[in-house]
């Protein structure tokens, strides 16, 4: 749900080849349904091994996913409530969400009113998304990430905190388009893939140190400034005396650096690296 929840890997649109390893057929035969989850698991596991990198591994998962009915995932982290920055290990998330959910969180700022993050927070295990709406905690705000969320094919799903020693915190939650609530054996698989992916992924920053933020030129931080704050190409021109093809000339220029596939991912990115503040 929250996009930054919103890391190291980039911001992805669907699932790549990678994941075309898995037969993408959800698992639904009771009988067979330990067996088949542990076999599952194991094969992905044993896959994961021969990965090394970060986006290789996410598109692993999002096939392994694909075979518990749940086409959308997402992977992000969060700064600790002592700190004022994401860790710098993996600062941008990494979903398959789609693009106008995530542009529509974006532009209404609903990484401020994230349930899954708040009921995050307070959780060690993975929960149903369900169990965030109905909590009596919940505000009538936060149901309505939820019900625009469903509205936007994201009707059900569960979220896995993961809490690290050193006070990191990152989550990954995974979605399916129809409301059936998540057996506890397919909640305690997809948790287990979700720890062993969010410690892989740790190996991967530490055996590479931390990563490089892009540098962006000043006028190009101006334009994604403008962009993160919900300004058209028009309105930003007008704002910094430019024309509507220089701005998004530069636009286009941020997107490269920052490897997003558009203006709102790649103003997010800005924000997640502290390239920008809004």
């Amino acid at each position: 749900m929250k996009l930054s929840p919103i890391n190291a890997p980039r911001f992805r649109g669907q699932a790549t080849r990678v994941s075309d390893r898995y037969s993408f057929v959800p698992l639904h035969c009771p009988n067979a349904a330990t067996v088949a989850f542990a076999e599952e698991l194991g094969r992905f596991l044993e896959q994961s091994d021969a990965i090394a990198q970060s986006e290789q591994l996410f598109d692993l998962l999002s096939g392994f996913a694909r075979n518990f009915g749940c086409p959308w995932i997402a992977y992000g982290s969060l700064p600790d409530q002592r700190r004022s920055r994401p860790v710098r290990h993996h600062p941008v998330p990494i979903l398959t969400y789609p693009h106008q959910w995530q542009e529509r969180c974006f532009e209404m700022s609903y990484d401020r009113i994230d349930p899954i993050v708040k009921t995050s927070r307070k959780r060690a295990g993975a929960f149903r998304w369900s169990e965030a709406y109905n909590n009596a905690s919940t505000t009538k705000d936060e149901r309505r990430v939820f019900d625009e969320a469903a509205r936007f094919g994201l009707r059900s799903g569960i979220s896995v905190p993961l809490h690290g020693p050193d006070g990191s915190f990152a989550i990954m939650s995974f979605a399916r388009p129809w409301e059936h609530e998540f057996p506890e054996k397919t909640m305690t698989c997809l948790q287990l893939a979700a720890l062993h992916f969010h410690l892989r992924v740790a190996e991967f920053s530490s055996s590479s140190g931390v990563e490089e933020v892009p540098e962006l030129s000043p006028r190009e931080k101006e334009c994604i400034l403008w962009t993160a704050k919900g300004k058209s190409s028009w309105e930003i021109g007008m704002i910094l005396g430019i024309s509507v093809n220089t701005v998004n000339f530069h636009i286009k220029n941020v997107m490269r650096k920052l490897d997003a596939a558009s203006r709102t991912l790649a103003a997010i990115t800005a924000v997640n690296f502290g390239i920008i503040e809004l």
